[in-house]
């Protein structure tokens, strides 16, 4: 069984559970980025929602990523990190009035506007200001992501975006809206998208929707694709890093651009997801009926995804190389939706043997919550533990 690499004797002087983030992969990781962004043109924005560690955000800031936002705080926290106001968007169904003036005080690069009347609130809020708001339409292209109900965003039916029907109504408002800019159209159709051909055929619906604003003598500067590309939660160890020049290939090779206009990415679990894991510790292996469970300290709490979608991570016990058993992997919480994995494969476990649950670099740490009234856990690097 191949492992990941971990400081273990540094593990043991850390209260769990705790996130640790392996800043090499992260760095090895965001150099492949830039150069397939590079040789394509592209531009990368990391969004901000996977993860702010404020450790992690500063390597991400430090390899030239711009910032992808879906909130005010979120806008605060790239700002602070030092990502130029140049390189950030703002997306979101629901901005307040407050976190739109934040946008247009920072003069960010734009707004991706989901619906007539934001664009009809950004409006006044800029008029006041006596600014020019820069605004993006998000979309729906109605193409499936093929991925968890839950993160499929690209629908008609979906909360996200502004719907074809909608489109020609959305462009004869901006001749009276004399305060916002349209820069560029935006997409994002979902998250954890594994099959390329979803991104393919993304390429297709944006061709069509360009030729219509082009038919309605509407040029853009920019063409915002989203993000979702996944990851390999089943083998992070020999899949640590996603295929971006796969994935940006097709979108080279099937987009057709307008002369000087650029292509913007919103990537953020295929940047940070391989880099992250959970550390726990057993604190009971309980013998059932008719199986086993390994009592974990860590819970939903701390990471919700198996929880919340269901989802899978894959799971070392870092501690022993004992022959492998099956167990429940289960949390501490007071539901019975606190469990990490049924019937899973595992080195022989005991109590104090550390876990690591792999992949947990984005949407782990960002959504823990404190239920139970149980502590938020803290996030470590590679750097900080050497």
């Amino acid at each position: 069984m191949i492992k990941g690499k971990f400081p273990i004797n540094k593990f043991s002087e850390i209260q769990t559970p705790f996130y640790y983030y392996d800043l090499d992969i992260l760095r090895t990781t965001l150099d492949i980025i830039k150069l397939q962004a590079k040789k394509n043109d592209f531009h990368v924005h990391y969004a901000m929602k996977a993860n702010v560690n404020p450790s992690v955000l500063a390597v991400i800031k430090d390899a030239g990523l711009g910032a992808d936002c879906v909130s005010g705080g979120e806008v605060e926290a790239a700002i602070k990190a030092g990502v130029s106001p140049s390189k950030v968007v703002f997306a979101g169904v629901g901005k307040a009035d407050w976190e739109i003036n934040l946008g247009l005080d920072n003069d960010i690069l734009c707004f991706n506007v989901e619906s007539i009347p934001e664009l009809e609130v950004i409006n006044e809020l800029a008029a006041a200001k006596g600014k020019i708001g820069s605004v993006a339409l998000r979309i729906n292209p109605n193409v499936s992501a093929h991925t968890h109900h839950y993160i499929t965003t690209g629908l008609t039916e979906n909360k996200f975006g502004i719907n074809m029907s909608e489109l020609d109504e959305v462009i004869d408002l901006f001749p009276v809206l004399a305060n916002i800019k349209l820069i560029g159209i935006h997409f994002h159709i979902g998250s954890q998208i594994t099959d390329m051909t979803s991104f393919q055929g993304l390429c297709m619906r944006v061709n069509e929707i360009q030729d219509h604003f082009l038919a309605r003598k509407v040029k853009l500067e920019h063409i915002n694709v989203g993000g979702g590309l996944g990851i390999n939660y089943e083998h992070p160890n020999h899949f640590p890093i996603p295929d971006f020049e796969a994935y940006f290939k097709i979108f080279h090779d099937h987009l057709v651009l307008q002369p000087q206009q650029t292509v913007h990415f919103e990537l953020g679990r295929a940047v940070v997801a391989q880099c992250g894991s959970l550390i726990s510790r057993v604190l009971f292996i309980k013998q059932g009926t008719s199986k086993k469970f390994a009592i974990l300290d860590a819970g939903f709490t701390d990471l919700i995804r198996p929880a919340l979608y269901q989802a899978y991570h894959y799971m070392e016990n870092i501690s022993s190389e004992l022959p492998a058993e099956k167990y429940d992997m289960v949390g501490p919480i007071c539901e019975s939706s606190d469990t990490f994995a049924k019937d899973f494969t595992l080195n022989q476990s005991k109590r104090g043997d550390l876990i690591a649950i792999r992949s947990a670099g984005a949407y782990g740490e960002i959504m823990a919550s404190q239920y139970n009234l149980r502590n938020l856990p803290v996030g470590y690097t590679s750097d900080e533990l050497k």
